[in-house]
């Protein structure tokens, strides 16, 4: 297949699947979105000082400098270097948990697909993009960088990688933040199939190191629904024993312990000041995409001041 899709606000996984190229991929996910037509939804970094500009109507009342206005009765704002140059850094969890599928597209190759739109959005505004993946340990690091070409890289990297199961992922998190160099937006794309205390012990060292830290919880609708009949053998992707049962004696209390678990996660990133996403890989990447923009977008701007 090769072109262009038909046109559709709905870009179905395995139609994306179908494509084969992940760039053709990634620019048709995002060419709908109109992230380019205002701020960037992946920026929000504060790094070093660059310069004032005076207030305009709609700007966020955090980036107002209240002692220029003390002194001058008048609003400024305090622009950063990273709102003019910034560093993206995708963080993709290999892992052999990654590799399940209720329907034709797994949880790796949905991953994969998020982070080549996300790559396609920084760099179409001409910022840079790095890649780490990681399962049991860091398996690539690319620093960031400004070519299209990582998105090549993406597919290349998460094509040769063999999967193992992850040890701990506070580890592989904490590998990779020694190995970046400046303050980044971080995007996690993992299912986080591990102790809630250890997922938020890595991601706070990122959090730490002054990085704007994204967790994008990528899950198979059928882990977040469990809608098994009848008797299943389930084989553990990570390394577990394998469970003959009847998914439905267990299902109450599945949810119940996922919901928990899910809960858990969500309140340790609010409280991090982490933004968090649970993503079903049986939506359309376009919608997950536009949510998450309109989210952050609504997030990032913040109170405004009215005009003087």
């Amino acid at each position: 297949m090769s072109g262009h899709l038909p046109q559709t606000n709905y870009l179905d996984p395995e139609l994306l699947q179908r494509l084969g190229d992940l760039e053709l991929v990634a620019r048709e996910v995002v060419e709908g979105l109109r992230v380019g037509s205002h701020r960037s939804p992946l920026r929000g970094l504060s790094t070093e000082f660059a310069h004032h500009r005076q207030y305009a109507p709609g700007d966020a009342l955090r980036t107002i400098d209240w002692r220029v206005y003390g002194r001058t009765d008048r609003y400024y704002t305090k622009l950063y270097e990273a709102e003019t140059n910034f560093d993206c850094h995708l963080l993709i969890d290999a892992s052999s948990s990654m590799n399940y599928a209720s329907g034709k597209v797994s949880k790796l190759e949905y991953a994969k697909f998020l982070a080549a739109s996300l790559a396609y959005v920084v760099l179409k505004q001409r910022d840079s993009v790095g890649l780490s993946v990681f399962d049991s340990e860091v398996r690539t690091y690319l620093p960031p960088r400004s070519a299209m070409g990582i998105i090549l890289e993406i597919d290349r990297s998460l094509r040769d990688i063999k999967p193992t199961p992850k040890t701990s992922l506070a580890k592989q998190l904490h590998d990779i933040a020694l190995m970046m160099k400046r303050r980044s937006v971080v995007v996690v794309i993992s299912d986080l199939l591990s102790d809630v205390d250890d997922i938020l012990a890595g991601l706070d060292h990122l959090h730490f190191d002054g990085h704007s830290v994204v967790v994008l919880h990528t899950l198979d609708p059928y882990e977040l629904k469990f809608p098994f009949a009848g008797t299943w053998r389930f084989e553990g992707l990570e390394g577990e024993e394998p469970l003959t049962t009847q998914p439905q004696r267990i299902r109450e209390d599945y949810l119940k312990n996922l919901t928990e678990y899910m809960d858990s996660l969500r309140a340790g990133c609010v409280a991090a000041h982490i933004d968090y996403l649970t993503v079903d890989t049986s939506r359309p990447l376009d919608v997950v995409l536009s949510e998450f923009f309109n989210e952050r977008q609504s997030t990032l701007a913040g109170p405004s001041v009215g005009a003087r």
